[in-house]
């Protein structure tokens, strides 16, 4: 992480990564998570779905929904999410290719 001073206070640049800032475990693991979560909200904002009718098309409560909105959803895989998603119209394309480095990372892109 790079650091510089900006009128005599420390600036550190991020990694592009909060979690991993952070130092969050499973850092990786939550941007993508937050990453779907994000999708799905705009997906229900742009179908103009209640809660109840997300969590319904979903196959998910309508609690865990609300809890999904308030950005508590460690109780949902990346797999569930990815579910909700297809659920709510989207396609998901999982792509797998050699890294660059020695240790590959995971990524979320969106159309």
């Amino acid at each position: 992480m790079k650091t510089r001073l900006v009128e005599g206070m420390e600036v550190h640049r991020g990694s592009g990564n909060v979690f991993a800032d952070l130092e969050v475990p499973d850092a990786e693991k939550q941007k993508i998570k937050t990453g779907l979560v994000v999708e799905i909200r705009k997906a229900m904002r742009g179908l103009e779905l209640t809660q109840m009718e997300a969590a319904k098309r979903m196959g998910i409560s309508q609690p865990k929904v609300s809890d999904m909105m308030r950005g508590d959803f460690n109780n949902l895989s990346e797999r569930k999410l990815m579910d909700c998603l297809i659920r709510l119209g989207y396609d998901i394309e999982i792509q797998v290719r050699p890294a660059k480095s020695e240790i590959g990372h995971l990524l979320l892109a969106t159309a």
